[in-house]
């Protein structure tokens, strides 16, 4: 690149930048407000929270990209257009290709960051999400303890905490496990859930046991501490089910039968395929709709609104259609070819809108006398 295509792309790109991150700091901020209730209702730690937000970044990646791409493009070539420093690269000679070459190399490197995301960052964020879905959704100690409630767990098992710290410390915990044949209670003044050789296990400390069989004996025992083996009651038939949006490229074109049962048909993981791959031409739509809105007419001191208008209408449309034809394409395997064929088509309008030929407009007054004069 020259100078001044340098000077573009970095007064293109910083604009650029800083929309991107504003929205991917709006689309943290929802997802972590989202997932408060991993806290409230789960009993997990901020980590636990922070994670799963972390993990939902490539996602929103794939999604804030292009539009970042775009409203960052206008802001910069508004500016750069208004103080007519495109008209003075113009006029030093440099033609139009030259002039937008920097916004287009700037968009391909959006749309490859959009097609690693969507190939690597996103599945594997996915698939840790799911995971750690799964782990909360069968965590014992979310399933048993809830403070200030009596919690009935399976097989007679039945938990009271009064209070729980924030690192997991319960406090004044009551148990009691009824098995048809004896009845028998725990109590404690702390107790910790954890793991004892893989093993799930509550240690209590500084309490009691009871237990009442069924030949009307009581048993007593009083303990500093004491590890009650919770094994019997972590037995889950659950499985992790993904969803074609967890899985990488290779299972989506190439489903195993086990995957074909859990995560969806084979139309819709070869439609979650192609919208991986073309989503990222979004980037180039964005990109040339932008150019076209400013750059694809005459120059106007009063602003470019009404263009603007009509390039953000137009992507907006365009992205709505995409979005429909990933779903479309689940059950139509024809359609796949479309998801190409729409931001290609819309490229090549703002292209064409770009580098018309810009006509002088004549009055009315004008077109009739010249009109009247060929007849005299």
């Amino acid at each position: 690149m020259t100078l001044i295509q340098r000077y573009l792309f970095r007064q293109i790109s910083l604009p650029v930048v800083a929309a991107c991150a504003a929205l991917a700091g709006i689309g943290i901020l929802s997802q972590s407000l989202d997932q408060l209730e991993v806290i409230v209702e789960r009993g997990q730690s901020v980590w636990v929270m922070v994670k799963l937000t972390l993990l939902a970044l490539p996602q929103l990646l794939s999604v804030i990209l292009p539009i970042g791409l775009f409203v960052g493009a206008l802001i910069a070539l508004t500016r750069l257009q208004r103080e007519q420093e495109m008209t003075a690269a113009f006029a030093g000679g440099m033609t139009r290709w030259q002039v937008i070459s920097p916004a287009a190399r700037l968009a391909v490197l959006v749309a490859l960051v959009t097609l690693f995301v969507n190939l690597f960052m996103l599945p594997w964020a996915q698939h840790e999400a799911r995971r750690q879905a799964f782990a909360i959704r069968t965590d014992l100690a979310a399933l048993l303890v809830e403070e200030g409630q009596f919690v009935q767990g399976p097989d007679g098992l039945t938990v009271y905490v009064q209070q729980i710290e924030q690192n997991g410390l319960l406090k004044n915990l009551f148990v009691y496990l009824d098995d048809g044949k004896k009845v028998t209670t725990w109590n404690a003044s702390e107790a910790r859930f954890g793991r004892a050789g893989g093993v799930p296990v509550l240690t209590l400390t500084d309490g009691s046991w009871q237990q009442y069989s069924s030949n009307g004996v009581l048993n007593y025992l009083s303990f500093d501490n004491y590890t009650l083996d919770l094994t019997p009651f972590a037995g889950t038939t659950e499985v992790i089910r993904y969803k074609p949006s967890d899985l990488y490229l290779r299972q989506l074109l190439n489903p195993s039968p086990k995957l074909l049962e859990t995560a969806g048909s084979r139309g819709e993981l070869l439609a979650e395929a192609h919208s991986r791959l073309s989503s990222p031409l979004y980037a180039l739509v964005a990109m040339a709709l932008a150019l076209a809105a400013i750059l694809g007419g005459a120059f106007s001191r009063t602003g470019y609104s009404l263009r603007i208008a009509k390039a953000a209408g137009l992507f907006l449309l365009v992205r709505v259609i995409g979005y429909g034809l990933v779903a479309a394409s689940a059950w139509n395997a024809w359609m796949n070819i479309l998801q190409y064929v729409v931001p290609i088509l819309a490229i090549a309008v703002a292209m064409r809108v770009l580098f018309r030929a810009l006509k002088p407009r004549r009055s009315r007054r004008r077109r009739a006398g010249a009109l009247k004069a060929r007849t005299a």
